[in-house]
């Protein structure tokens, strides 16, 4: 006799067990190797090829879960995980994704279901308070408001889509033409961007990667120089990405006089915080916003620094015209009285994809359950171990850092590209930690984040204890 799927009993009864996987998972999971060697097409290899013809039991599927399953995944909430940004989770987060799973609406628009908007709504002004961001991007405010997006990749590419759309009038829509269009930021911005100029049809060659100093932050006066050997060749410079916090090197580049620029010049300027900006929930390093007074849009992930878990990234702009002018297309089937007298936003129409999670409770749970001063305290300890980690490292020959750390990013390299690559081989196949390569300026660099929720002291002293064992006195 054929199996029915999941009754509500057998969900009630696996729902509770998994609940109680997770937390053990979660309290456990610095008794594990970070990551673990596995060869590609092992995971799968162990996997049965072809899907089953009967349904099949919870306990199997369990099974190979434990078994299978996560010997191949890499513990990004490990205590030792050092490895490219943050990418916290928190219990309060999962019950909101829980909860949102659990509902199954799609949010697309108002009517489709209110509470999805209107929490969204208020969550971004929230996080807007919050984080001491300008009243320009309140949703209150005459032409701003906010979003939450996937990713900051996503962000990005509404952002050029805006950009694009007020720096043609609206003609992009109807010719597409973007041929005399160019966009500025510097090598260290995250490619992302790059990759979002190609989909709004702008080529690598309309592309100025404006220089860097040797912070990595980008010279205002060579993207001024830029801007105006492209308006004389005939050319509508459009776009400029300033990063807060890039991800190879947490370089901050020179908004407030990069603003200037953009102003004088009609530019669209975007501010990229994804790596940085939740730093700004602790009052003393509010400094990260500065010249956010300027930016026509900005984005920032509570997905890496704040225990919300992936995805949840917050987007806001002071010319939500020009977002609604590139994004807004309205079939028969997706018109409601509440949009057309304005009385309502649908969020559809300030993103790619028309469909879209209730993410907005995870927010709220996470607010609400865990507290502003948990984050604070985190972050406040994250960036401590940061710099007595500087300490340390400083005060040893083998290693030279190679860029500011004013947060909780340290960029190292030892006496030569092999010995840098050699260590960060080393430590990753330990399974002790995981750190990342990354390239600054032709060197190769040990890229060392401090993010994760559970990441005390002492598996700082354990991390600087490893790379003593790996590295040689010289």
């Amino acid at each position: 006799m054929r199996r029915a799927s999941v009754t509500p009993d057998e969900f009630r009864a696996a729902g509770h067990g998994l609940i109680d996987w997770i937390a053990e998972y979660l309290e456990t999971v610095g008794d594990r190797p970070v990551t673990t060697a596995i060869a590609p097409g092992e995971i799968r290899s162990r996997l049965p090829e072809h899907p089953p013809d009967e349904p099949e039991t919870w306990s199997q599927v369990m099974t190979d879960v434990d078994e299978v399953i996560m010997d191949g995944v890499v513990h990004w909430q490990h205590p030792s995980f050092f490895a490219y940004f943050p990418a916290n989770t928190s219990y309060a987060s999962i019950l909101g994704e829980v909860l949102s799973a659990g509902l199954g609406i799609n949010a697309m628009s108002w009517v489709t279901s209110p509470a999805a908007t209107e929490l969204e709504t208020l969550m971004l002004d929230w996080m807007q308070e919050l984080l001491a961001l300008p009243t320009a991007f309140r949703s209150d405010a005459p032409t701003g408001g906010g979003v939450i997006q996937g990713t900051a990749s996503e962000a990005s590419l509404v952002a050029i889509l805006s950009a694009r759309h007020r720096a043609t009038d609206g003609h992009v829509n109807s010719v597409g033409d973007t041929t005399s269009l160019v966009a500025y930021m510097t090598s260290q911005a995250h490619s992302s961007l790059e990759k979002g100029l190609r989909i709004a049809g702008i080529g690598t060659d309309r592309i100025r990667i404006v220089d860097h100093d040797a912070s990595f932050a980008m010279v205002p006066d060579a993207l001024e120089a830029a801007i105006a050997a492209d308006r004389a060749g005939g050319l509508v410079p459009f776009f400029v990405c300033s990063t807060h916090g890039t991800t190879s090197s947490m370089a901050f580049d020179p908004t407030p006089q990069i603003g200037e620029i953009c102003a004088r010049n009609d530019v669209w300027l975007h501010v990229d915080a994804a790596m940085s900006g939740i730093a700004a929930l602790v009052p003393e390093h509010r400094w990260v916003n500065e010249g956010l007074e300027f930016a026509d849009s900005y984005c920032t992930n509570p997905h890496k620094w704040m225990g919300v878990n992936f995805d949840c990234d917050l987007y806001w702009t002071r010319d939500r015209r020009s977002l609604l002018g590139a994004l807004s297309i309205l079939p028969e089937y997706l018109r409601s009285a509440a949009a057309e007298d304005n009385a309502a936003i649908d969020y559809r129409d300030w993103q790619i994809p028309l469909g879209r999670r209730f993410r907005a409770l995870k927010l709220w749970f996470t607010i609400r359950l865990d507290g502003l001063g948990s984050f604070q305290e985190m972050i406040r300890r994250h960036i401590g171990l940061t710099q007595q980690l500087a300490m340390r490292i400083a005060g040893d020959q083998r290693f030279e850092i190679l860029a500011p750390h004013p947060l909780n990013l340290i960029c190292i390299a030892a006496h030569d590209d092999a010995a840098t690559d050699a260590l960060v081989e080393e430590i990753n196949a330990s399974g002790r930690a995981l750190v990342t390569r990354t390239v600054l300026d032709g060197r190769s660099a040990l890229r060392l984040s401090i993010g994760a929720r559970t990441t005390t002291a002492v598996d700082s002293d354990r991390l600087w204890q490893l790379v003593g064992e790996l590295s040689p006195p010289r």
